[in-house]
């Protein structure tokens, strides 16, 4: 079905992979082209041999309903019957996660510009090493034919060394000067209440264009926006319409997005996940803002094995430099960090460990006062989006701004961590 449709209407394909930053490089590639055509994109997770002929098709999977599946169906029929307007461009989100399954995905997906952004270990328990996950990941840039575009991360070596697998024409990107779209002269509008993002310079082949990105505040959602310009190039857009269009860029619900809280307060919502790395990139954003003062309310970092204990006590630096006035954590691995900041100094009033995010609510709304930035951040099993949504100017808009909101997730409850128990 698949095949049928991209035979018919024939839209230049976009094919998106790497092991971080694949959803919000899509994002921001769709954003850049819609100045110019009209785009289709994946939504949400559908980035796997079954979601990417459904974002073809232009619908949402059926699940287990018989009914839903022969609406797919029928979807298909009107699209290869009657005419329509079809996307002009398909933006692909394609995601791995065991050997074999990028090679799956090119034979009946025609690309004709592959991005990878930067390989790191997730799947590792599939591929066993960095390279072999590369190596998968690399099969999107060997399958581009000779007039296509290769758009590669130059910030990782891995990603950069695919260049050696294709014929078509090769784009990099990134902050070092080897980077062929490469960004310089970052400022970082500090004041988080004014919240104006970042604005620097991309340079290009000798051309300097001047960037705005109003709703980026960490520095590693820039290079979504160096990816989505560079397609832009390759397709010869014009890039003063491209630049003004990644004005409206913005971060993914639950990823570092700035929002406005009750009682005048801003949040820093970065729910959707945690690990220590990305824990240590949040704080390091906190800090990087100005605010009278500052509140970390850090959930538990799950799934780090027999180490999580001591992982979680290693955020004690980070937290110090940071600037944070007032750490709430919620969770048990948390506690290890809540004794370890006591035996590091840090005062009891500005110290307080809650159980699970629904008993720390009561508390943070007693805590906080006018003008405080608020960091929200735990992994996915610890529901830290729930405080977030208590601490919002308006809980009621929670849809619109948060992770994890569909009917079905909002309607389970919080259930304590396995690992808890063992």
């Amino acid at each position: 079905m698949t095949r049928q449709i991209l035979r018919k209407y024939r839209p230049i394909i976009v094919g998106i992979t790497g092991s971080v930053g694949k959803s919000s490089t899509k994002e921001a590639v769709a954003l850049a082209l819609s100045a110019g055509f009209r785009v289709g994109k994946t939504e949400g997770n559908y980035n796997n041999e079954i979601g990417i002929p459904l974002t073809v098709i232009g619908v949402e999977g059926g699940g287990s309903s018989l009914l839903r599946w022969s609406r797919v169906f029928l979807k298909w029929c009107r699209l290869m019957i009657f005419p329509s307007r079809y996307p002009e461009v398909l933006v692909l989100e394609m995601g791995i996660d065991r050997p074999g399954d990028m090679a799956y995905l090119v034979r009946f997906i025609p690309l004709n510009i592959g991005i990878v952004t930067q390989i790191s270990a997730s799947h590792l328990a599939y591929f066993g090493t960095l390279n072999n996950i590369a190596r998968e990941k690399g099969e999107i840039i060997a399958a581009l034919p000779e007039g296509g575009y290769a758009i590669l991360s130059a910030d990782d070596k891995r990603t950069l060394k695919m260049k050696e697998r294709t014929k078509a024409k090769v784009l990099t990107y990134g902050f070092g000067i080897q980077a062929d779209v490469q960004a310089d002269n970052f400022i970082l509008h500090r004041e988080a209440k004014k919240a104006e993002g970042f604005s620097l310079k991309v340079n290009f082949h000798g051309t300097t264009i001047p960037l705005r990105l109003p709703k980026i505040v960490a520095k590693h959602h820039i290079p979504a926006a160096l990816a989505a310009l560079s397609v832009a190039l390759a397709l010869k857009m014009n890039i003063v319409d491209v630049v003004t269009a990644l004005e409206a860029f913005e971060p993914l619900p639950g990823r570092l997005r700035l929002l406005p809280g009750r009682d005048n307060t801003i949040l820093l919502d970065d729910t959707y996940n945690a690990s220590p790395i990305s824990t240590r990139a949040a704080l390091e954003v906190m800090g990087s803002l100005m605010a009278p003062r500052k509140i970390a309310v850090l959930g538990d970092m799950l799934e780090l094995g027999p180490d999580a204990h001591e992982e979680h006590r290693t955020l004690v630096e980070s937290i110090r430099d940071s600037g944070v006035h007032i750490v709430v954590t919620v969770g048990k691995h948390m506690r290890s960090l809540h004794e370890a900041l006591l035996a590091e100094g840090f005062a009891r009033k500005q110290l307080l460990w809650m159980p699970d995010p629904l008993s720390a609510v009561e508390p943070l709304i007693t805590i906080t006062r006018s003008d405080d930035l608020i960091l929200i951040k735990g992994s996915q099993g610890l529901r830290m989006e729930k405080i977030t949504e208590q601490l919002l100017i308006d809980p009621r808009t929670s849809s619109q701004f948060l992770c994890r909101q569909s009917d079905d997730w909002k309607k389970r409850p919080f259930i304590s961590p396995a690992e808890w128990t063992e």
